[in-house]
């Protein structure tokens, strides 16, 4: 293209010819230098190096690892549900500083809980020949996977297992850790405990609602349906749901929020009815300055450090051995009493 009698050109990115040229040497003794083999003169590395360096030359680290016998790309696939997701956030900087440390990149993707986003990403992932994939799975059925593990890429399940498919899986304690919130709740005197949760085909969600259940069957009474809501996507949507439990004759005293963004939406419901310091709340998972609230927030916090490590740990141990029987590693989660959770119900609300 031509303005104003000026030819605009577009700068290329240097090649490994265009490095051998500079050295004065030929193509094979640089690819040597670059893979680092022996039996090349000190002074002719030191000659490709300083080319490399005056160039800005880059390696093509696919095309390399092609060549390699292993065929290896240092690099790995990680799917996760929403990155805006602070859990989510947490869990893909633990996977990436493992991965780091033993020289693997990570490519990140947010499959927004949409079945054919994940397979997208998971093909384009495999595309660029990732070594291994940890997902999150969003769809109902992860069969598909095992057509990338017949061409060897190992898979790893975070958070939830994947359906249809086994594989080495990471996951919460999530039954357990809601069953803690509704005993915590019940020893500060409430009974009308409400739930809040997600869509119940997410088997988080499920497994959140199933310790719920069995823990409330306990009580007198059990489960009122009308103090549980799910099907929860988002905050707007909790806290309509909140609006709406708290409007019922006789109000729930108590509340327990499935998720971190559900949470948001029935903290903002319960400032705007006037009930922040008057109705018990306990969230799972922890948000930040959480505890700065006031009322402090009472969680029940994952360890995303053990769940992030332990999915990083298993995949790297499936590149090692792909025929080693799989894994289901449960992590434990804490609740984390702060002023929230006791808030007791008033021997009015518990009439």
């Amino acid at each position: 293209m031509v303005q104003d009698g000026t030819e605009d050109r577009v700068t290329r990115a240097p090649t490994i010819k265009d490095v051998a040229e500079r050295a004065g040497v030929g193509f094979k003794t640089v690819s040597r230098v670059l893979n680092d083999e022996p039996n090349v003169r000190s002074g002719t590395r030191e000659k490709v190096l300083a080319a490399v360096e005056e160039l800005g030359y880059r390696r093509n680290s696919i095309a390399s690892s092609i060549r390699r016998r292993n065929q290896r790309t240092a690099s790995i696939g990680l799917v996760v549900e929403d990155l805006a997701n602070p859990f989510a956030s947490t869990l893909t900087r633990i996977i990436q500083d493992y991965a780091l440390e033993r020289s693997h990149l990570v490519l990140v993707g947010s499959s927004d809980g949409e079945p054919e986003r994940e397979r997208e990403l998971v093909g384009e992932f495999c595309s660029r020949r990732v070594d291994g994939l940890i997902v999150v799975p969003a769809g109902a059925d992860q069969s598909y996977l095992e057509a990338e593990r017949d061409r060897g890429i190992p898979v790893v399940f975070v958070d939830r297992p994947g359906k249809h498919i086994k594989a080495d899986t990471v996951v919460s304690e999530n039954a357990g850790g809601i069953s803690d919130a509704v005993h915590h709740l019940v020893e500060a005197g409430h009974r009308r405990i409400a739930y809040l949760g997600d869509r119940q085909a997410v088997y988080t969600a499920a497994q959140r609602l199933s310790g719920y259940r069995a823990a409330i069957a306990g009580l007198d009474g059990g489960a009122d349906r009308r103090y549980i809501r799910t099907g929860l996507r988002d905050s707007p949507q909790a806290y309509q749901a909140a609006l709406e439990v708290f409007a019922l004759e006789p109000a729930p005293t108590a509340l327990i929020c499935g998720n971190n963004i559900i949470t948001i939406g029935a903290v903002h419901a319960l400032q705007h009815l006037g009930l922040r310091d008057r109705i018990a709340c306990i969230a799972f998972d922890d948000l930040e300055l959480a505890d700065l609230l006031r009322p402090a927030l009472t969680v029940v916090a994952q360890d995303s450090e053990a769940i992030g490590t332990g999915a990083a740990h298993l995949l790297f141990g499936r590149l090692e051995d792909q025929s080693a029987p799989y894994r289901r590693i449960t992590v434990p989660v804490r609740l984390i009493e702060r002023e929230s959770g006791k808030i007791p119900a008033s021997d009015h609300q518990r009439r």
